[in-house]
């Protein structure tokens, strides 16, 4: 069976990716899920931010002796399965993004930190602050504060520049939901434009969550990216 390992996006956990894994093990894929530290109530380390997200996943694949595995990050999934092959270009299969934000900068971030703040969710949106604790646990709330610690740091230096992207050598498939409102066009665009073996998809009438995809349609697109 082909190995293919499923990344989730920041403030996620791999619960998020069960819809897809169900559709790709059907379509006869050995699929591996796991949460990144401190999401899914996996406990925090030392460390937190896309290096010790790549960390981990070439300690899983190692753990589970996976040869080059298929790999699909779904928006900061993406970034770090990218990032990883950056840094070890022999250890990653091909791999598949959806909505990945590339583009960073000190104003991107305050943008997106302003949506982190756990007592403006409280306060305005009570049940998402309920699913954000039954996902992560009491910790959630440390979770979005490191989180928007890793973006200021994105924006103040960008773990992957535009000239990065050309270094990498795996077969690479970028993805986009056409509504995606956090992540554009452009910067998706010119990244697909760097890579040496790289393509492009869009989703239709999709939006930046995950669970707004068609788990059918992205399943088939992943399986005939070869």
């Amino acid at each position: 069976m082909k190995n293919i390992i499923l990344l989730h996006g920041a403030i996620g956990a791999k619960d998020q990716l069960e819809p897809l894994a169900v559709e790709l093990n059907q379509q006869g894929y050995n699929v591996f899920t796991m949460s990144f530290s401190g999401h899914g109530q996996t406990p925090f380390q030392t460390h937190f931010g896309i290096e010790q997200f790549a960390l981990e996943l070439e300690q899983y694949i190692t753990i589970n002796n996976l040869d080059k595995p298929t790999v699909f990050g779904y928006s900061m999934g993406g970034y770090v399965a990218l990032y990883l092959a950056k840094q070890q270009p022999n250890l990653l299969g091909n791999i598949i993004t959806l909505g990945t934000k590339f583009e960073w900068s000190p104003e991107i971030s305050a943008k997106e930190t302003k949506m982190l703040d756990s007592k403006t969710i409280i306060e305005k949106v009570p049940k998402f602050a309920e699913a954000l604790q039954k996902r992560h646990g009491q910790d959630w709330e440390l979770l979005l504060q490191k989180t928007a610690e890793m973006m200021i740091a994105l924006g103040n230096k960008n773990a992957l520049s535009l000239n990065d992207f050309t270094s990498i050598e795996n077969k690479v498939l970028i993805g986009l939901a056409d509504k995606d409102n956090m992540v554009t066009l452009e910067e998706t665009t010119a990244v697909y434009k760097q890579l040496k073996n790289g393509a492009m998809y869009m989703l239709p009438n999709i939006k930046h969550p995950i669970e707004t995809v068609n788990v059918g349609l992205l399943g088939r697109i992943i399986e005939g990216f070869k």
